[in-house]
């Protein structure tokens, strides 16, 4: 089976860095996980292309990157998560939304999200996480990245994504890169990126035409000396586990579990990540519960 992969390059002389992500088999796992409209499976496959590629900037196999674009639009929340190696996930709180296409023939992604703020949580083993906030700018998700490292991390950025989507609502093409502009760099090779950058136009239609990672970072970097640096695979990859959820039900009031009780009826909890179901007997919430209270004892 195809798998979704990264892979990233840099030029000679160490001032311009791409990272690229075709991430079509991700966006495919979505899709069959949130059964998205078409709108939904642009904006969520476009949501995850980009936290996949940002999160596989982290140095540490404990970080994690999650990106929340909180808009007025009516899918409400979208909240993916990613770890270092760029494996995904992610939901956004209504995956049925479906809007006619905007001015350009597209599927609506911007109308979807709508405005807001976008938030990007990075955890990296401190006391504290790293939080950076920009404003949505456009929605389309794209733009918004840009913006977010302009402003946040001050590192001049093009972000470029796509998603193509079937008569079925399946994603058949998916991807997306980051071109960042390091300390250093040859003021000479920025109109050559910009040129180069428009003639490659729409990366899922580079995708969809079976161009390969290597094919089309080749013609981002077209008349500037690079090299690639490295590649590997990434995948949709949910960390839910029972244990964690018995654990979280632990931390639970007193008042709340009274409310449980008085149901008389097993806890079932559902992961929005995954759509995983972990049910749970109130005799062994209990027993959880009594066991760390000793602990703490």
């Amino acid at each position: 089976m195809k798998k979704s992969i990264i892979k990233r390059a840099i030029s000679s002389d160490g001032g311009i860095r791409v990272i690229f992500c075709d991430s079509t088999e991700i966006v495919r796992r979505s899709c069959e996980i949130h059964h998205t409209s078409k709108t939904m499976t642009a904006v969520l496959g476009r949501a995850l292309t980009a936290t996949s590629l940002m999160s596989s900037l982290l140095k540490d196999k404990d970080n994690t990157l999650t990106l929340q674009l909180r808009g007025d639009g009516p899918c409400g929340s979208v909240v993916c998560v990613g770890d270092y190696k760029g494996n995904v996930r992610g939901y956004a709180d209504d995956m049925t939304v479906e809007l006619p296409p905007n001015e350009y023939g597209k599927l609506d992604v911007g109308g979807a999200v709508g405005g807001g703020q976008m938030y990007i949580i990075k955890d990296l083993g401190m006391n504290e996480p790293y939080v950076g906030i920009s404003p949505i700018v456009t929605g389309e998700i794209a733009e918004d990245i840009t913006e977010y490292f302009a402003t946040s991390e001050q590192t001049p950025t093009v972000c470029a994504l796509g998603v193509r989507v079937d008569t079925d609502n399946m994603c058949f093409a998916a991807g997306g890169y980051l071109i960042q502009l390091m300390p250093g760099f040859d003021e000479g090779d920025v109109d050559r990126l910009e040129t180069n950058v428009n003639m490659a136009g729409s990366i899922s239609k580079l995708i969809a035409d079976g161009m390969d990672g290597d094919a089309i970072i080749a013609m981002l970097f077209e008349g500037i000396e690079y090299e690639m640096f490295d590649e590997f695979d990434i995948e949709y990859l949910c960390t839910c586990s029972r244990d964690k959820y018995l654990r979280a039900l632990v931390g639970l009031s007193e008042d709340d579990m009274n409310e449980l009780r008085g149901s008389d009826e097993p806890v079932e909890t559902n992961c929005r990540f995954c759509g995983q179901k972990y049910v749970f007997e109130l005799s062994e919430l209990d027993e959880a519960r009594a066991a760390a209270k000793e602990d703490k004892e």
